[in-house]
């Protein structure tokens, strides 16, 4: 986690006692665009490919575990906390949970995410297939600050 999300972080709490699960990170290919739809209150979910959790030797999301999201400039703009984690073969994925992610119909949702996949994959030398098991996360915003409220003005 970077300084400026460890000062939101700290601030956000104050002197109530901390979660002690948080990390920082982006969503996806465009960070200013999902967090925008994060802080508007339509992305209430988000995937990530479970084999690469394996390969980077990287925990699975928990419930209750707390976020802070970053915009494209590695800045903290939003907190969310996870709320459902399900391991899901990418097929299997329902049309509540695709509409959930914010970024339009189920067939939006496959378009994009079979390109994001392919990409990722393809980084690491490994093949893309429509039953690839997603971390498939619920989460609730929980704060957004300064910053992201002037991002989510500009969607």
């Amino acid at each position: 986690m970077n300084e400026a999300s460890l000062t939101y972080w700290n601030e956000y709490w104050g002197s109530e006692k901390k979660p002690s699960s948080v990390s920082a990170w982006q969503f996806g290919d465009d960070a200013d665009k999902l967090a925008r739809l994060v802080i508007a209150g339509k992305k209430r979910a988000t995937c990530s490919c479970r084999l690469l959790y394996d390969l980077e030797n990287e925990p699975l999301p928990k419930v209750d575990d707390y976020s802070v999201i970053l915009d494209s400039e590695d800045q903290p703009v939003a907190i969310i906390r996870t709320a459902e984690v399900e391991v899901v073969p990418m097929n299997e994925v329902t049309e509540d949970f695709a509409v959930s992610e914010g970024e339009g119909s189920y067939e939006e949702w496959w378009d994009t995410h079979v390109r994001f996949f392919t990409n990722e994959l393809n980084e690491k030398g490994l093949t893309f297939s429509e039953d690839l098991l997603l971390v498939c996360e619920r989460f609730e915003l929980i704060d957004s600050n300064e910053r992201g409220k002037a991002l989510a003005k500009s969607l």
